[in-house]
């Protein structure tokens, strides 16, 4: 039982495996991809706001 943990942790913590090593290399994706979806959720974000906040002022108005 202890060998197979103390097995497990030290092909956890080998930080190439030997499997990988010819594996094709997959980049990351680029900061400012990211910070430009981030912004544009923002934006989408805040324009469903205002849009349903704009749909409740005028029932509001109708029932009045």
């Amino acid at each position: 039982m202890i060998t197979r943990a103390a097995t497990a942790l030290v092909f956890l913590l080998i930080s190439t495996p030997a499997w990988a090593a010819e594996a094709t290399s997959v980049p990351e994706g680029s900061h400012f991809t990211l910070f430009g979806l981030g912004v544009l959720g923002v934006i989408v974000g805040r324009r469903a706001a205002l849009s349903a906040q704009r749909r409740q002022r005028a029932r509001d108005a109708k029932t009045k």
